[in-house]
């Protein structure tokens, strides 16, 4: 039976939420940037690596910072400034093989089932993820985790057909309106800082900030109010979901 208290769902991100996913992006984004390293240096007049490294990791975060996560995008720009251009077939093929690494090395964290399943008997469950331009590669990768999928009554992938990525409130308001829920009937539960944490407080739903006990990563230093989780479990001690 359905609780009848103030928050009546709970919205999550997808990678580094439900999934762990990090050793995945790190071993798929080193073997692109060797391959195109590679194939840049192949070439007459090819860059050293000492000038290769900066400009690439300059570009990156340049796209990323604008949230755009077109891989083959990212790598004809770093051709460019090196006055060089790529077969987009070829740039295509090595996007498929980005995506097939970073999915073969996912995998849920060990709580996420069994964390899903005790929610969703006392709560709706929905997900708003960025695409982060798998959608020529066969789709989101939450496809590939039905375990995961079939405890979403909701699902909001955001910077596809027309919508807006996280931070921008838009997918928060469209997961609400699939719900038929309030901002203030939801947490929202996310392992970044600014695309989770911020965006979810702009479209005025609380935020849970999750900084998984098991992910590898330097994490902001910020001083919020925002309840800091270190588990999906840990979600069952917070004030607002205690009464599972």
């Amino acid at each position: 039976m359905r609780k009848s208290g103030q928050i009546k769902a709970v919205l999550f991100d997808f990678g580094q939420t439900l999934v762990d996913s990090a050793d995945a992006f790190r071993m798929a984004e080193k073997d692109a940037k060797d391959r195109l390293f590679a194939a840049l240096k192949a070439e007459a007049g090819g860059p050293d690596w000492e000038a290769f490294l900066p400009l690439y990791r300059g570009i990156r975060k340049k796209f990323h910072q604008k949230f755009e996560f077109s891989r083959p995008a990212i790598w004809q720009a770093v051709c460019a400034r090196f006055d060089q251009q790529l077969d987009p077939d070829l740039l295509n093929q090595w996007e498929q093989l980005y995506w097939n690494q970073v999915s073969s090395h996912t995998h849920p964290f060990p709580e996420t089932v069994p964390v899903l399943e005790k929610l969703s008997s006392q709560y709706d469950l929905a997900l708003v993820s960025n695409t982060q331009g798998q959608k020529k590669s066969g789709g989101h990768r939450l496809a590939l985790f039905p375990q995961i999928e079939k405890y979403f009554k909701a699902i909001v992938i955001a910077g596809e057909s027309g919508i807006h990525p996280k931070p921008h409130g838009e997918p928060f308001r469209l997961c609400l309106q699939q719900l038929n829920l309030t901002p203030h009937e939801a947490v929202f539960v996310g392992d970044d800082w600014r695309i989770d944490v911020g965006g979810a407080q702009d479209a005025g739903i609380q935020p849970v900030w999750l900084k998984h006990q098991l992910v590898k990563r330097n994490w902001p230093d910020v001083q919020s109010d925002v309840p800091v989780i270190t588990s999906l479990r840990d979600l069952f001690n917070l004030p607002l979901l205690k009464q599972v």
